[in-house]
């Protein structure tokens, strides 16, 4: 039985979510922690379920391309991907459109995915320049080392704007076109009220960029801060596993045999394959990173277990297209490039679209060379800038396998293009060797290669020639949308992942007692004739540590005043699993916990907040309760930089 205490702490867990608000540093309380037990609340099934939504929509906004599925919650398996989009490239069909977005020369949102590339385009160059085009703009929210609100992105044009802007503008086209599709659907004006989206983000996104999704949420009108339950955050990865272990043999191809059945009825699940205990891993290849999650099945009802913390890195396909530009800076010159960008925006968008097609022709076996329209403002445009021809460049510079084609083109060779790719590829099978060699990673049975980098024939192969048999590879058909449809099912059900792996160790400074010998005599302070030892952390989770979801991390704080209306605690968070002391090197501060404790005074002679942290899910959550009175405190736990 559950004391009333408990009852009401229960209740709290429905409230979880708590509101970033932005917390001004008041100078680290010395907090003394009144209970650092860590509790393990098992009883996860009494985990009050949210209101019921109509439809659950997920967004997969990607790096290099972006789109929206749904699912209603009365016909959960019948998963529908948006519409077909207008425009699209020659020899690039898929149900995503280009993450771009085009704002006009005052600032305003214009257009997004293909119709802001189009558009974009055609504008003449003297207007062009004023417009503001941004693409590969999410990558920022990974890079950026103390991400704020006030982050910038740079356009095309050279010209900054707000991040937060762009990504609100982002979620509200796509809010619109899912309820314009909905309410055709239902043949009436469909609610919003009535949806659960879901956001997907790369499962190495530290929890600033996870929060700085969720903010620009609430800007763009997709959900509201006063109900934060109505978005969830998803991890890309998890959900592509949590798609891939639904898939029929039909639906996938093994790439060791290259059949698409195995010899097992098509209607068998990798199920027929998957049973209790088996271990796999996800690679999500996208655009901009690469993302690796390790689970485990648990039978009969399925639930997945993280086996190992997400790793990867920024290892997606547009590195690729970095290298592409490295190679023509080092025929035309950095100078010329790096002008020509900003001069000319439309034309090299044109040229990095003309790339991509001739990217996705790219194979371990192709023999024949690969043809790259340059377009006519870029030759042009460099003979004016240097004097000389585009040809003249092309056989003065010393890269031998990229050569000028009568048609005016750029040919490059097969292994001028195997050459681009060869970085980015080596850091994923690096990352995957390291992964491969954990304890924790052993014997997998099925490793499934997902995202829109996984359809590259040059990546599939690098990866078998790695793993030598050792699992099996498995290539969901329309890997391009795995993640969107698996976010869905997420959204469907989100606790269907029940236990993860902390990325981060995370903590607050606190005084203990001193004890001599044990405790440094520097971090000595003695307070009222006590004599207590500061800076030492108080581990709330470690790295690597397993938690299950709605599992409660306990502390009681006190204010240090009876008048003081705002606790505001420092946390801080380390890669290494056993830390010390705040002052390690290894330590930095990441956010605060703020405990608004104002209108709960009471009479009690001291006052108790019992602080609940919640680490087992796609984000970090706090909820507080004054145990004197058994009132609920606001408690927010933020990790933006202001």
């Amino acid at each position: 039985m559950m004391t009333e205490k408990e009852t009401a702490t229960e209740k709290l867990i429905s409230d979880a979510m708590a509101n970033p608000s932005p917390a001004k540093s008041m100078g680290d309380p010395g907090i003394t922690p009144l209970s650092p037990s860590h509790t393990q609340q098992n009883d996860t099934d009494q985990v009050p379920s949210g209101p019921s939504f109509v439809v659950v929509v997920a967004i997969d906004f990607g790096t290099t391309s972006s789109g929206y599925a749904y699912a209603f919650t009365k016909e959960p398996e019948c998963i529908h991907t948006m519409r077909r989009w207008e425009g699209g490239d020659p020899g690039v069909s898929n149900q995503k459109t280009p993450t771009t977005i085009l704002l006009t020369p005052d600032r305003k949102f214009h257009s997004f995915g293909y119709a802001a590339r189009d558009f974009y385009h055609d504008l003449d160059p003297s207007d062009s320049k004023h417009w503001l085009y941004l693409e590969k703009f999410k990558m920022k929210l990974h890079t950026t080392a103390n991400l704020s609100i006030d982050t910038d992105l740079h356009a095309a044009n050279g010209k900054r704007v707000k991040a937060l802007d762009i990504f609100a503008y982002a979620l509200a086209f796509f809010k619109e076109q899912a309820l314009k599709e909905l309410s055709d659907q239902t043949g009436g004006d469909f609610d919003n009220n009535d949806v659960r989206w879901v956001i997907t983000v790369p499962a190495i996104w530290k929890m600033p960029a996870k929060q700085f999704m969720r903010e620009a949420a609430y800007k763009s009108g997709l959900v509201y801060r006063d109900n934060p339950e109505q978005l969830i955050i998803a991890l890309e990865p998890e959900a592509a596993s949590i798609y891939c272990r639904k898939l029929r043999l039909h639906q996938m191809v093994d790439l060791g045999t290259h059949t698409t059945q195995n010899g097992c009825s098509p209607t068998d699940n990798v199920g027929s394959g998957m049973t209790q205990g088996d271990r796999y891993v996800v690679v999500d290849c996208g655009g901009g990173t690469v993302d690796l999650t390790v689970h485990q099945i648990r039978l009969p009802e399925g639930h997945l277990k993280e086996l190992y913390k997400a790793s990867g890195g920024p290892y997606g396909s547009i590195g690729i297209d970095y290298e592409f530009e490295k190679l023509l800076c080092k025929i035309f010159g950095q100078d010329f490039i790096d002008q020509f960008k900003i001069k000319r925006p439309a034309a090299w968008v044109d040229l990095m679209i003309a790339f991509e097609s001739r990217k996705r022709a790219a194979a371990p076996d192709r023999t024949n060379p690969l043809n790259i329209n340059l377009p006519f403002s870029f030759i042009d445009y460099y003979k004016k800038f240097r004097g000389h021809s585009v040809e003249h460049a092309l056989r003065k510079s010393n890269v031998d396998f990229v050569k000028w084609s009568s048609q005016g083109m750029l040919r490059m060779s097969p292994d001028a293009m195997n050459s681009l790719f060869k970085p980015t590829i080596d850091h994923i099978i690096q990352h995957l060797t390291e992964l491969f060699e954990k304890p924790e990673v052993s014997d997998i049975k099925f490793l499934f290669l997902v995202g829109g980098f996984a359809e590259s024939p040059l990546l599939q192969h690098a990866v078998q020639d790695m793993l030598q048999g050792r699992s099996r590879i498995i290539i969901p058909h329309d890997v391009g949308l795995t993640i969107l449809k698996g976010a869905v099912l997420f959204g469907l059900d989100p606790s269907i992942i029940k236990v993860r792996r902390s990325p981060l160790t995370y903590g607050v400074g606190v005084l203990n007692r001193f004890v001599e010998g044990k405790h440094p005599p520097e971090k000595l302070l003695v307070k009222d004739g006590t004599r207590w030892c500061t800076d030492v952390f108080d581990t709330f989770i470690a790295a690597d540590q397993s938690v299950a979801l709605g599992e409660m991390v306990k502390r009681s704080y006190t204010p240090a005043k009876p008048s003081q209306q705002v606790i505001v605690i420092h946390v801080y968070c380390s890669e290494k699993e056993k830390v010390g002391f705040i002052s390690e090197s290894s330590v930095r501060k990441c956010g605060t916990l703020r405990l608004d404790v104002s209108g709960t005074e009471s009479t009690a002679p001291r006052r108790e907040i019992q602080t609940l942290m919640q680490f087992g899910d796609t984000e970090i959550r706090a909820m507080a309760v004054d145990v004197s009175t058994g009132r609920t405190v606001k408690a927010s736990i933020d990790f933006l930089s202001h």
